[in-house]
C-alpha cells in the first residue's frame, strides 16, 4: 500500500471493516477489535491514526507488532490469522496496517480468565455477540435442510412482524407466551430457513421477515 492509498483509505472514516488506533492498548481492548473483524466480515486496523483520521504514525513499530501479537496469543481463542503491512509516513513515524480475514474458525472468543465472551462488528463498533448470533455463526459450519411446522406461534410472529416490522426474543417472548430460551430457539431456526434475518444492535438484536429486511443478515 502507498501512501497516497492510505490517506484514501483513512479518508473513508472508521466503519464495519475498517478501525483506527493511535497505537496497541491493553491486550483486551485491541483482542476486542481483531475479534469483532474475524467474526464479521473481516477487516483492517490501522495502529498509528487517531480516533479524528489524522496520521501521526507510531514511533516504534516493532514494539507495536510485539504487543499486538501478545495480546491476541494471551486474549482470542481460537486463534486469528492476520496479515501486517507497515507504511512509512513520516522519518522514523510508520503507520501499520493489521488486515484481519473473515474467519472460516468463527465464532472467536475474547478469553478474560474463566470468562470468554465474543465480538462481532456493527457499523464503526465492536458489540457483544448475542446468543442468537453466535447459534447462526455455529449454524454457518454445519449448514442442514430445515425444517419447521409452522404452528400458531409462527403465525402470531409473522402477523406481529408485517404490522410493526421487527421483534426481539423478549418481544417474541412475551408475545407467544414462550422462554426466552425457546423464543430464542425459534427465532434462529426461522433464520436459518431464510424465513426471517437477524440484525444485531445495542441494546438488543432484533429479527425481521426476510423479504423485505434491508441490511445484510449476521
Amino acid at each position: 500500500m502507498t501512501l497516497q492509498e492510505l490517506n484514501q483509505l483513512v479518508a473513508l472514516g472508521e466503519g464495519l471493516t475498517l478501525e483506527f488506533k493511535r497505537r496497541v492498548p491493553r491486550p483486551e481492548r485491541i483482542a476486542k477489535e481483531v475479534i469483532a473483524f474475524a467474526n464479521t466480515r473481516g477487516g483492517r486496523l490501522l495502529l498509528g491514526v487517531d480516533d479524528s483520521g489524522t496520521i501521526v504514525g507510531v514511533r516504534d513499530p516493532d514494539e507495536e507488532v510485539f504487543a499486538l501479537r501478545q495480546a491476541l496469543r494471551r486474549c482470542a481463542t481460537p486463534p486469528i490469522a492476520f496479515t501486517l503491512e507497515r507504511i512509512q509516513v513520516e522519518h522514523r513515524r510508520e503507520v501499520i496496517v493489521v488486515t484481519i480475514e473473515e474467519s472460516a474458525r468463527k465464532p472467536h472468543f475474547l478469553r478474560n480468565g474463566r470468562h470468554r465472551q465474543a465480538y462481532i462488528r456493527v457499523e464503526d463498533r465492536s458489540i457483544e455477540a448475542s446468543p442468537e448470533v453466535l447459534a447462526l455463526m455455529r449454524a454457518e459450519k454445519h449448514p442442514r435442510n430445515v425444517v419447521f411446522t409452522f404452528g400458531e406461534k409462527e403465525l402470531l410472529l409473522m402477523r406481529y412482524l408485517e404490522h410493526y416490522g421487527r421483534i426481539t426474543v423478549q418481544q417474541f417472548a412475551q408475545l407467544a407466551n414462550l422462554s426466552r430460551r425457546q423464543a430464542s430457539r425459534t427465532l434462529v431456526l426461522l433464520t436459518e430457513a431464510n424465513v426471517l434475518r437477524l440484525h444485531p444492535d445495542e441494546p438488543h438484536d432484533y429479527f425481521t421477515l426476510a423479504y423485505n429486511a434491508s441490511s445484510s443478515a449476521a
